[in-house]
Formats: structure tokens, C-alpha cells, sequence
């Protein structure tokens, strides 16, 4: 007697585990439910689709039920839920659009129910425009609406792989895309220095970024939805996609018997069985063993794999499933982003002990023409077991970190790393490959080569313990650099080797971390005790972005201005139509920073006044690098445009000559031509030197008015002033005497703060905080608060805290330590300077 075999859903898992068990079982009665018509899509493809990249929706349909049925001799039958098992009986209910509700039974059945978009039960979630994307259904609604005239916006509330490749379709199909992320960064599978170059690359494509928001509520706006966000901000979109997660499909499980885990996932074995006998799960909605732990990865390529283990297995082979590493890849505008294994959050949270490096080689031979460089991080062990990698890049992202997953499934090392024997040529990799790099590096951690910190760290580290030393050229660092750092060229090193202090640790960085380690080599052979930062300035970058705030339609423009910002919606049209000529074409694509830099100031030394230079270049920070090189240098950026190869074009032209004063009155501007601006600095700066309450609040009003007003805010807090910035409560740190007496002599934090005046041995200060609360004025601590919100810079000047004693492990939260070099460089920067 042949045997009855139900699979309960299609799709990933069920369609693999229909068409495996045929192929092993010519006599099986196999009979297929799927609630919805299509059996087997594409569901990865949908987003691709809503964004008109795939053109033809036939392409979405892998197999319809008529094809599949024919090929494989399945019973195959749509529009029919499965509502309820009964193990007992070995019976499942089933509702039926043609049939009914009625009972089916089996010798063998297969769960493949999958997972469904979270809809959180808020206020006004059933409005028509508010859709989620699971089905073809699902992306034939939302396509219409696209295509519709009157569709202008859309707001995309969930920052996951969904939510992203949504924000990006919806983006390429010319809508205005706004993304709320409850989360401080994009893609939770991702570190968030890491996904924080793929939330850069949003941005500047145009979506809008809101981190650390949700939504409250929505609510009908004559046919539009308004989104109220717990931040306060409202808006009105013509379209909602609803990307928050996803939960396992398993209701109709509820009275089966059947063990779920904490989230309602079916909880398996090896061989994909359940705990009722012959009755086996797979896909999005059972938990698996990844890396030592119990998880769900709602992913395509496990769903496969796991469908073919249940066939096997009714069938009677031995087959077994061994987990996964959640190997995951998402394209991001021009950009890859892939990982597998742990990520340093997770490695965190088991409180395993880890160490990490990153690299940012190019993707293939510098020299052939359409590289651009990639950056990966690796986790490893002590012992150089890999736990997990991410990479981020244009091109052959995806190829080094499936290198890295096949290494980490056999239990790899990171010396298993330096000796894969990789294919190469010049268009495809280098000599050295990428993969092969990152394990040089890493086994330099692990043989104790080199002693390696993150960005992450900085904020940890001790001025009086360590130096910080900034190894890059002149150029690099005069163009952004890590605050507080010395700066000692990498080939100035051995000659200026007295300027350190061999009582401290010296940390060193350079661009990507190769000449730091360079630096630290030399060190560590003349005695120092040197720590470089993996990934250099680059990975420093990367761990500092936030997304920008939208500027307000209402802000008054601000001054005539020759540069064209391409990354603006109409930058490449404004910059076709300018048809700005050349003098000089310098091609520095395949350089890695600060090689385009380096390469543009020497282009621009050898021209004339007025004379322009186009660079192009493919090191995605030369965008910004180049200008700050302009305005360092005071040449004109006319024009900084993202190219659609990924290649980034500059034309900088030489500041003109010096006009004789005398002649001034002689000369006019040229015709067709944007008169020169004196540009007035933009930032505020202050020092604050008194601990007073009254002037602290004055202090913190001043500038959180200016931030509101788009202002840069730096707050330089010296001598008493360091008071306000104290915590209230005592911290534990080691102090000499003096240091000590002055801590119990000075006002520990901003509520001990005395008045200027009529202080009264502090009930002054009462009354005036009991003032400002009935008039509901905030207090200074709202005021600080609300201050670190708006991006305002709170320095703490390092000097002031030695004289008086004070350790950083004292101060609040987000305060920065730096000298008055610091300041002065902020000072240079700012229209407004006060001294309070």
C-alpha cells in the first residue's frame, strides 16, 4: 500500500519537499495544501517587482499547480487551510473554498506553514493604504497603488531586510521614501558600524532616515495615512509598508500537541522531526540549532534544504539537518552587504570571549579599471576559530563572504583563511585576495604580532594612561581626524620617537590600519606598548554616522553658491545642464583614501588660478573627503557628483589670484557668472568656565536655540565649568590628595550647582529650580539632555581636569575629552564664540 503524505503550505519548503519525495517515492499519494492560489514563487523577488527592476510578473510564478501536477503527479490543492491536526487520528481539518471544511488523513505529514508579517495592534492599522508583503497578492495591491499618479510618498516603518529592499524599490520607482526604525541602526543582523555604511547609502539615494522612533498611531487624512511617531513628528503618506518582522504561521497548532517554542515556532530535531512521531516541520517557521544555540532564520536557502531532509526522511533515508549559520546577502542601492555566523552583539550577549579586525581592500586589482574597495569584519576566538564575518561593497561582496561561510562550517581558523588558494586575475581579484588579507591580519592578533583596539574603545581610553597618535600624511589629518590624537606621520616615526611617553600605551591609527601597523611594529622593536586600530580612520567613520536631520522646506536657502551636490534628487540634472569644462582630467579610481586626496593636491598645485581639475575616483569617503579638501584648501568644489558606475566625479577649481586692493574698484564679475560669497562661518562655540546653575542654564539655552537653528554646537567646559558635567553620584576612582580634596570641596554635578547670586546656602537654587517647574521651564538636566540630542558637542577640556582632579569615569554620559587645540579647531569654524 503506497503511502499518504499531506505537506501543509507550499513555497520554499513545502514545493522542495513535495517534488524530493516524488523523485524518491514513484508510489506515494502526496497531497499539497496551500490556502493561497500560487504554490511556488518567487516571494524574494516581490520587492524587485513593486520597484519595476523585474518588469514581468510571470517571472515571479516558479511553478503554478497545472505544471507542478504534471511534472511530479502531486495532488495539489489551493485555496484549502489546514485549520487544525488531530495526531490522535492522524487527520487534519482542512477549509476548502470549493469543498468545505472537511478531514483529511495521512500516514506522514509535513509543516510548512511559514511566517506572517507582524501587524502591531495600533490605532488606525486597517487603513487600505497600510500593506505588508508576503504574497503576490500582497504585491499586486501595492504595485497598482505605485503606479498610480496620485502616489507621490511612502513611508516605510521597519528597518529589516524587507523593510530595506522596499525603501529602495519604492525609491526607484520614484516616490519620496521615509523609513522609521525603532533600532539605532538598519538591519539587526549586521553590526551597526556595518550597517551603517548601507544606511549612509540610503540616505544619500534620498530615503529619509528616523532611527529610534516607532509609530503611535495612524489614521485616515482625506484617503492619505498620518503616522503619529513617539517623537512627536507626524506624517502624512500616500502608502504605508508595514516591515516590523515576522512570526511564525503555527495558530492552528494551538490544541495539536505539537511542541512550540517561546515565539511559537515548531521545535525540531536533526532529522526536521517534531515531538508527535511522523509528523515533521520545516521553513520559516520551525526553531533550528545555529551556532550552539536555538533560533529561526526566516531565509529561502535553509527552507530548501530543510523540505529535501523531511522527504528524505519520510522516505527513509538518514538524512540530517546541521544547522546553519544564517549565511545572508541584500543588495542596498549600489551597495552589497552580506554576513554569516555570529555578530558582535550576539558574541556579546553569550559573554564569549572574541576578537575582531577589519580590512577595506579593493575588490579586484587596483590597476584594472572599475574596482572599488569593500569592507569586512571577522570575529574569531583566541585560539583563531571563526564565529562570524560581515562585508559591505559595490562589487564581490558576495563571493568573499561565502568563502568565509565555507571556513566557518568546517570549523575553520583564520589561518585556514591566508592559505585558500583563490582564483585570480586582474578584473576578478589580486594576488593578495581580500580573504586572504583578512586572515593575515587576524592571525597577527592571534600570534600577538599585534594588539589591536576598536573605535568602540575610545571611549574607554585613558589620556593618562595612553597616547593616541595619528600616523596618516599631513593632508589626511588636516581633513578629519579622531579627537585628541598627536599626529606623527608614519615616516616620521622613528625620528620623532622622544615626542612619546614610554610610561604610556600608544594607540596609533592611520586610513585603513595597514601603516598603523606599520607603526606599531617599529614601536613594539624600541620597547613601546602599542595597540593599533583595526580599519583605521575608515572604520572610525563608519561607527560615528547618524542619519541627518530633513532640513525644513520653510529655512530661508542659504547663500549663491557655484557647487552642485549631485547626491541632491537634482544634482545629475542641474550638473548636465552647468556643463562645466575641465582644464585637467586625473583619474584616481582603484585608490584607496588618501590616495585620491593626495593625487587631487597634487593636480591642483600644478594649475593655474581659475583653472579647473575633474578627479574621479571609486573610494566611496572620497564623497565627502573631497569636499573638506576644498574647503581646507580654499579652492571651489563646483560640482561632487555620484556617477552610476559608482565611481564619484569632482571638478575643483584653483582659487583665483589675490586682487591689489587699490584695483578692487576696477573690477566687475564676468557675465553669466555666480558672484563670490564671503561665506560667514556657521558653528557656535562656547566655553564654559563658570560652575554656576543660573549661567549653566543660560549656557544650555543659548545652545540648544542655536542647534534648533542648524547650527554646530561645540560646548567647551574648563576649570569649574567641569562641575556641571560631573554625575551626581560617586564614582569609585583612584586620586591623590589633592585630587581628592578637591572633589569633596567642588559641586558633585549639575543639582548640587549654586547661584551667582542671592545663593543662600543653596536655597537660592531651589527656588529658582521650583520657578522654572510651575512656569515648565525645563531644568538644566532637560536641558542637557535635550542638548546631546540635537548633536551638540559637550567637551571636557583634559588639561582643567588634571589640575583638578577629575577622571573621566566622573562625568556624564557623551562627553568628549580634548585640548584647546580642539576647541581652537571648532572656534576656526564657528561665527559665534561666547564666554561664559
Amino acid at each position: 500500500m503506497s503511502k499518504k503524505v499531506i505537506i501543509v503550505g507550499g513555497v520554499a519548503g513545502g514545493a522542495s519537499a513535495a517534488a524530493r519525495l516524488r523523485r524518491l517515492d514513484e508510489e506515494a499519494h502526496i497531497i499539497m495544501f496551500e490556502r493561497d492560489e500560487y504554490i511556488s514563487f518567487a516571494n524574494c523577488g516581490l520587492p524587485y517587482y513593486i520597484g519595476n527592476t523585474i518588469t514581468d510578473r510571470s517571472k515571479l510564478i516558479v511553478q503554478t499547480p497545472e505544471a507542478m501536477t504534471q511534472r511530479f503527479n502531486l495532488d495539489i490543492r489551493t485555496k484549502s487551510e489546514v485549520i487544525a491536526i488531530h495526531p490522535e487520528r492522524k487527520t487534519v481539518t482542512v477549509r476548502s473554498a470549493e469543498k468545505g471544511s472537511y478531514e483529511e488523513s495521512y500516514d506522514a505529514l509535513i509543516l510548512s506553514p511559514g511566517a506572517a508579517p507582524i501587524r502591531p495592534a495600533l490605532p488606525g492599522i486597517d487603513h487600505p493604504q497600510i500593506h505588508t508583503v508576503r504574497n503576490i497578492p500582497d504585491t499586486d495591491r501595492i504595485k497598482k497603488q505605485v503606479i498610480s499618479p496620485e502616489t507621490k510618498t511612502a513611508v516605510v516603518v521597519g528597518g529589516g531586510y524587507i523593510g530595506v529592499e522596499m525603501a529602495e524599490n519604492l525609491k526607484e520607482a520614484g516616490l519620496e521614501v521615509t523609513m522609521v526604525q525603532s533600532a539605532d541602526q538598519l538591519l539587526g543582523t549586521f553590526d551597526r558600524e556595518m550597517s551603517n555604511i548601507m544606511a549612509q547609502e540610503m540616505e544619500q539615494q534620498g530615503v529619509e532616515l528616523l532611527f529610534k522612533d516607532t509609530v503611535e498611531s495612524f489614521k485616515d487624512t482625506n484617503g492619505k495615512v498620518t503616522l503619529t511617531l513617539r517623537s512627536g513628528r507626524v506624517l502624512t503618506s500616500d502608502l504605508v509598508i508595514l516591515a516590523v518582522g515576522v512570526k511564525p504561521d503555527t495558530g492552528f497548532l494551538k490544541d495539536s500537541g505539537i511542541a512550540l517554542g517561546n515565539r511559537g515556532h515548531i521545535q525540531v530535531n536533526t532529522a526536521l522531526e517534531t515531538n508527535i512521531p511522523n509528523i515533521y516541520a520545516v521553513g520559516d517557521a520551525v526553531e533550528i540549532h545555529e551556532d550552539g544555540a536555538v533560533t529561526a532564520i526566516p531565509l529561502a536557502g535553509p527552507a530548501n534544504k530543510q523540505g529535501r531532509i523531511a522527504a528524505d526522511r519520510v522516505a527513509g533515508l538518514k538524512t540530517t539537518y546541521k544547522g546553519g549559520h544564517g549565511t545572508s546577502i541584500i543588495k542596498v542601492f549600489q551597495l552589497t552587504g552580506a554576513q554569516t555566523g555570529l555578530t558582535e552583539k550576539k558574541l556579546k550577549e553569550l559573554g564569549t570571549d572574541y576578537h575582531t579586525v577589519y580590512v577595506h581592500p579593493n575588490a579586484h586589482a587596483a590597476y584594472y579599471p572599475g574596482t572599488t574597495p569593500m569592507t569586512i569584519k571577522l570575529l574569531f576566538d583566541p585560539q583563531g576559530v571563526i564565529l562570524g564575518a560581515q562585508a559591505v561593497g559595490r562589487i564581490g561582496v558576495d563571493k568573499r563572504i561565502d568563502d568565509i561561510a565555507t571556513v566557518l562550517h568546517f570549523g575553520g581558523t583564520v589561518t585556514d583563511l591566508t592559505e585558500l588558494d583563490l582564483a585570480y586575475a586582474p578584473p576578478f581579484s589580486s594576488a593578495k585576495d581580500p580573504v586572504n588579507m583578512l586572515g593575515y591580519v587576524a592571525e597577527n592578533v592571534v600570534t600577538g604580532r599585534m594588539d589591536v583596539f576598536t573605535p568602540e574603545e575610545l571611549s574607554d581610553r585613558e589620556s593618562s594612561r595612553s597616547l593616541l597618535v595619528d600616523v596618516r600624511s599631513v593632508i589626511e589629518h588636516q581633513n578629519g581626524h579622531i579627537p585628541g590624537s598627536l599626529h606623527i606621520p608614519v615616516d616620521e616615526l622613528r625620528e620623532r620617537m622622544h615626542e612619546l611617553d614610554p610610561n604610556k600605551e600608544i594607540w596609533v591609527y592611520c586610513q585603513v590600519g595597514l601603516r598603523g601597523y606599520t607603526a606599531s611594529r617599529i614601536l613594539q622593536q624600541h620597547g613601546y606598548r602599542v595597540r593599533n586600530l583595526t580599519g583605521g580612520y575608515k572604520t572610525y567613520k563608519m561607527s560615528t554616522f547618524k542619519p541627518a536631520k530633513k532640513i525644513d522646506p520653510s529655512t530661508p536657502a542659504p547663500a549663491a553658491s557655484n557647487f552642485i551636490d549631485a547626491a541632491h534628487p537634482n544634482g545629475t540634472k542641474q550638473a548636465s545642464e552647468n556643463n562645466i569644462s575641465a582644464d585637467i582630467h586625473l583619474d584616481a579610481c582603484g585608490l584607496s583614501c588618501p590616495g585620491p586626496l593626495i593625487e587631487a593636491k597634487r593636480a591642483m598645485d600644478g594649475l593655474n588660478p581659475g583653472q579647473v581639475l575633474q578627479i574621479t575616483a571609486t573610494d566611496p569617503g572620497f564623497y565627502e573627503d573631497v569636499k573638506s579638501f576644498a574647503r581646507m584648501s580654499n579652492h571651489d568644489a563646483l560640482q561632487v557628483e555620484r556617477l552610476p558606475d559608482g565611481q564619484i566625479k569632482a571638478l575643483l577649481k584653483k582659487k583665483e589670484a589675490e586682487v591689489n586692493s587699490r584695483d578692487k574698484d576696477d573690477v566687475s564679475p564676468a557675465p553669466n557668472t555666480v558672484p563670490s560669497v564671503t561665506k560667514t562661518p556657521e558653528g557656535t562655540t562656547m566655553v564654559v568656565f563658570s560652575g554656576e546653575l543660573d549661567k549653566a542654564i543660560a549656557s544650555f539655552i543659548i545652545a540648544n536655540g542655536a542647534a534648533a537653528s542648524g547650527k554646530k554646537v561645540t560646548m567647551f567646559f574648563t576649570f569649574w565649568g567641569l562641575n556641571v558635567l560631573r554625575k551626581s553620584e560617586p564614582v569609585q576612582v583612584k586620586k591623590d590628595f589633592l585630587g581628592k580634596m578637591f572633589g569633596l570641596m567642588m559641586p558633585r554635578g549639575s543639582r548640587k550647582l549654586p547661584l551667582s547670586r542671592m545663593n543662600m546656602m543653596g536655597a537660592g537654587s531651589k527656588m529658582i529650580r521650583g520657578v522654572m517647574k510651575k512656569n515648565n521651564i525645563s531644568s538644566v538636566e532637560d536641558l542637557m539632555e535635550t542638548a546631546k540630542e540635537q548633536g551638540i558637542e559637550l567637551v571636557a577640556c583634559q588639561m582643567s581636569m588634571d589640575v583638578m582632579g577629575i577622571q573621566k569615569e566622573e562625568l556624564i554620559d557623551g562627553v568628549k575629552i580634548g585640548g584647546v587645540g580642539y576647541y581652537l579647531g571648532q572656534a576656526d569654524q564657528s561665527g559665534i564664540n561666547l564666554f561664559i
